[in-house]
């Protein structure tokens, strides 16, 4: 009786395990799919072994045998908790903060957190409501949220846009910014830096950070900034 029920402990295990990576890999193959430092190896990975702890954790609180002498409460969770706390310096790691005040990262950091609750939820039982979980994450992040980002706000709509154009004049400062705000482009920030060269000539840096509703490509504006003619250089980077 005992060989059956060691048995039956085994392949339940088994089967959450099995569920658990399956589901990962769901959330891994998004992230894999966007180049995001979080893919199928590390979703895996997190699920299964939170899966694992989550399992451990509720059986031990619960074949601990008692003893008369002293009164031994266990919570059949302790593990979990721990889990919830400690993933977080995974999703701390992949937190990037660039040089012209961007933060990137966010929505990879919070998938970390996700997997490990996909493998806390398998663990201690709940097949369906991690199934339905992962389910409404992916449709929020393929669907729903590119499908507001065309049709709602137009704040909501724009685009972070870092830009650095060198130009030739003082004059032309003031004229490119307001070039930039007669398009409905928003300044988020500037940054002015004057380049000395060996012949007195004297460029204007302009490093800026804007918002705006661009195209699949930055092909149309960067043209017609290559159009005016006091401008020198371009380099633009899409933030978000």
């Amino acid at each position: 009786m005992e060989l059956l029920i060691g048995n039956m402990i085994t392949y339940e295990v088994g089967i959450k395990l099995v569920i658990a990576a399956t589901l990962s890999l769901v959330i891994g193959i998004e992230r894999e799919l966007k180049k995001k430092p979080v893919g199928l190896k590390t979703s895996l990975v997190i699920a299964t072994f939170s899966c694992l702890l989550t399992i451990i954790s509720i059986e031990t609180a619960y074949s601990t045998p008692s003893r008369q002498d002293i009164n031994i409460t266990m919570d059949p969770l302790r593990l979990a908790a721990q889990v919830v706390s400690g993933i977080g310096f995974l999703g701390a790691g992949v937190i990037l903060r660039r040089g012209n005040d961007s933060i990137s990262g966010l929505t990879t950091a919070a998938m970390i957190w996700g997997a490990a609750g996909i493998g806390i939820a398998v663990g201690a039982g709940f097949y369906m409501d991690a199934t339905l979980a992962v389910i409404i994450i992916v449709f929020g992040i393929e669907f729903l949220a590119p499908f507001l980002m065309k049709i709602g706000p137009k704040r909501m709509r724009m685009r972070e846009v870092s830009l650095i154009v060198h130009i030739n004049g003082d004059e032309y400062t003031e004229s490119f910014l307001q070039f930039l705000q007669s398009n409905n482009i928003i300044i988020e920030n500037v940054h002015i830096k004057d380049l000395s060269f060996d012949n007195n000539i004297v460029l204007h840096e302009l490093n800026l950070r804007l918002s705006l509703i661009i195209s699949d490509n930055l092909l149309s504006f960067y043209h017609s900034l290559r159009a005016i003619g006091y401008i020198k250089k371009i380099e633009m980077e899409i933030l978000n």
